[in-house]
């Protein structure tokens, strides 16, 4: 399973390499390839012992930069730490880190920002920033519990952050019910279609 995706990393090199320069549409290419190789992984794949035997790839929406988001970011400093609801008993602990503000289609959308209370003592995740939400391709197109986009704290705290949603994938899930995953809040329900990103996952047989 670990060599189906080689001869697209090769071309993403390669295109790299002619380029001096990876360009966006690279960027997110590698994003879906370094997905779809942890996905085909068994000893990281989220997928069912099933579900692996069949799986070629994921999928994904057209890569369109227009969802390459840079937002006004206002810092929240001393919000406080709050159980956030999952798909089991567990409750996580979050704090909203900030606010991320922007138009997208017309339409004005402000998006909380969190910080996980427990990643944050652990070196790799100290910039970790998480931001689920829902939009309205929610159950037609994509997973009816929401998307995930991971983050990280702006450099010197600025006032703006980058939101790409062409990054944006499943909560695990998604693909196997054993895994206990983040509820998006109500706050963050977007009312227009997000078309970018992972879509809803349907077993390959």
């Amino acid at each position: 399973m670990k060599n189906i995706f080689l001869p697209l990393l090769l071309v993403i090199l390669y295109t790299s390499c002619s380029n001096k320069k990876t360009n966006y549409t690279d960027e997110i290419k590698l994003f879906q390839y370094k997905l779809n190789t942890e996905f085909a992984n068994e000893e990281e794949s989220p997928l069912t012992e099933e579900d692996i035997k069949t799986f070629k790839s994921l999928e994904f929406f057209d890569i369109n930069e227009k969802y390459r988001i840079e937002a006004e970011f206002e810092l929240t400093p001393n919000t406080p730490i709050f159980e956030m609801q999952t798909t089991t008993e567990r409750l996580p602990l979050y704090r909203i880190y900030g606010i991320a503000r922007f138009t997208l289609n017309g339409e004005k959308i402000e998006l909380n920002i969190f910080q996980s209370q427990d990643l944050m003592l652990k070196y790799e995740y100290k910039n970790y920033l998480f931001l689920p939400f829902n939009d309205a391709t929610n159950n037609k197109t994509t997973y009816g519990g929401g998307r995930f986009i991971d983050l990280e704290i702006p450099e010197n705290n600025g006032n703006t952050i980058i939101i790409d949603f062409n990054k944006a994938y499943n909560p695990l899930c998604a693909y196997n019910h054993k895994y206990s995953c983040p509820i998006p809040p109500k706050e963050n329900n977007i009312p227009i279609e997000i078309p970018v990103g992972v879509k809803a996952y349907e077993v390959q047989h």
